[in-house]
């Protein structure tokens, strides 16, 4: 049987990252549509379902492999930003970061300095702030 199948599979595209984000989907929809009855909800796990079979056995590499570098584009945006946003929060706890008023440069500057003269690194603005 593994046989048969891995034969099946020889020329096809198989799972990507795409592949398995759309999988991860479709099981959660899944799992809340044990919760929600919803024909709507019940009709797009299923178009999920046909459109990751047919990613999976798929014949054209070239599409397949743009289509998850689309996809890898747009997450690795996405990871990018909420990574940068959890770094902020983060600093927020031992820094104030405060803007630059002639060119908009962020310049983080340690709390509890008392008043302090800041040069911008970007355009050598002073600007003085409380730390």
């Amino acid at each position: 049987m593994k046989d048969k199948f891995q034969r099946f599979m020889a020329g096809r595209y198989g799972v990507d990252e795409l592949g398995k984000y759309s999988l991860y989907l479709t099981i959660a929809l899944l799992i809340i549509g044990l919760f929600v009855r919803s024909r709507f909800l019940n009709g797009i796990t299923f178009i999920l379902v046909l459109v990751l079979y047919f990613r999976m056995f798929s014949k054209n590499y070239a599409q397949r492999r743009k289509e998850n570098e689309i996809f890898l584009k747009y997450k690795n945006q996405a990871v990018r930003f909420f990574n940068k946003e959890k770094q902020m929060t983060q600093d927020r706890v031992k820094f104030h970061i405060y803007t630059c008023p002639s060119c908009g440069q962020k310049i983080r500057i340690p709390r509890g300095k008392g008043k302090i003269a800041i040069t911008c690194p970007k355009c050598k603005t002073e600007f003085i702030k409380k730390s």
